[in-house]
């Protein structure tokens, strides 16, 4: 019997893992036809997740979990889902209930009987979400998809249903330095996209702030986009070209007219309006040099600390 693998990351998710486990196991039973394993992912949790998870380990084999030895970020917790899943197929979920499990039964139609690779998820609406960061989040998905070559889905949820090969092409990509949402776009294949409703966390609180969300975006930016490179040496071009032309036009007022330039003010602002220009576009190169700088490290994407993957025996390294 085929198997579909659950990953689950987790970050201070106590209170939403019992809601999340008993939505699941319905959804489980009612998906007689395939096998499950439900892979939670506890990325340095500073609540009582990791005693969840344990729990809900003693109670039903079919629960697996890795713990990091501190909190590696989101992408990680993913990474280290799929190089573990064992399933013919890999579905990417939160604890939160805001990716509605009752969705998993379509999603796995999609790829068994209309022969998609991967069926994922957007929200059409953002009904609970606050205005600012609903237009931020729009602007954010029109900019990337008009400087990079990777698409985008605008409300487009990391919550998805994939195949074994689709999920051995996102291994093969092994950077440092992750963007999910555009990983999946970048390596292609046939996907549906499947809409519903926002729908609010069950439990809990959101841990992406604005602040968090915004260093994402520069994430997602600098990593399959080279505008912003581009766009730093047209400025640059620009100003020269504009300093040539106030050069030009102080000489000729001054032999012609005998007019004197004007004085320090004017000055002042003008360099401090250069300057700030030229450190935004160095700030562009320091981003993306920083980056390199982290993947050459060849540092590991996760540590685990304990896991239960060896015959369901919790185990501590």
């Amino acid at each position: 019997m085929e198997k579909i693998t659950v990953i689950v990351p987790c970050y201070n998710e106590q209170e939403a893992l019992h809601y999340y486990y008993e939505e699941m196991s319905r959804v489980m039973n009612e998906m007689k036809e395939v096998d499950f394993e439900l892979l939670f992912i506890n990325d340095g949790s500073k609540d009582k997740t990791l005693e969840v998870i344990r729990e809900l380990a003693s109670k039903d084999e079919r629960v697996k979990y890795i713990s990091f030895s501190r909190n590696f970020g989101k992408e990680s917790a993913m990474y280290a889902g799929f190089e573990n899943s064992t399933g013919d197929y890999v579905c990417l979920m939160d604890a939160d209930l805001q990716d509605p499990p009752r969705l998993l039964p379509e999603m796995f139609k999609a790829i068994k009987e209309e022969g998609y690779d991967s069926a994922a998820t957007r929200r059409v609406t953002r009904k609970g979400e606050p205005p600012i960061r609903s237009f931020f989040a729009r602007m954010f998905y029109k900019i990337m998809n008009k400087i990079s070559d990777t698409e985008l889905m605008d409300g487009a949820r990391d919550y998805r249903l994939m195949t074994r090969q689709f999920v051995n092409s996102l291994l093969e990509m092994k950077e440092y330095n992750r963007f999910s949402k555009g990983l999946f776009g970048w390596v292609g294949y046939q996907t549906k996209w499947i809409e519903f409703e926002n729908v609010e966390r069950v439990a809990g609180e959101t841990k992406w702030s604005f602040w968090k969300l915004l260093l994402y975006a520069i994430d997602g930016v600098v990593a399959f986009s080279t505008a912003p490179l581009a766009i730093a040496s047209v400025v640059g071009m620009l100003m020269l070209l504009v300093a040539f032309i106030f050069i030009a036009f102080i000489i000729v007022r001054t032999l012609i007219f005998n007019d004197p330039t004007s004085g320090w003010p004017s000055l002042v602002c003008i360099i401090t309006l250069i300057g700030g220009i030229q450190i935004f576009c160095v700030g562009i190169v320091g981003e993306y040099l920083s980056k390199i700088y982290l993947e050459t490290k060849n540092r590991p994407v996760y540590i685990v600390k304990e896991d239960n993957l060896q015959d369901g025996e919790s185990w501590k390294k």
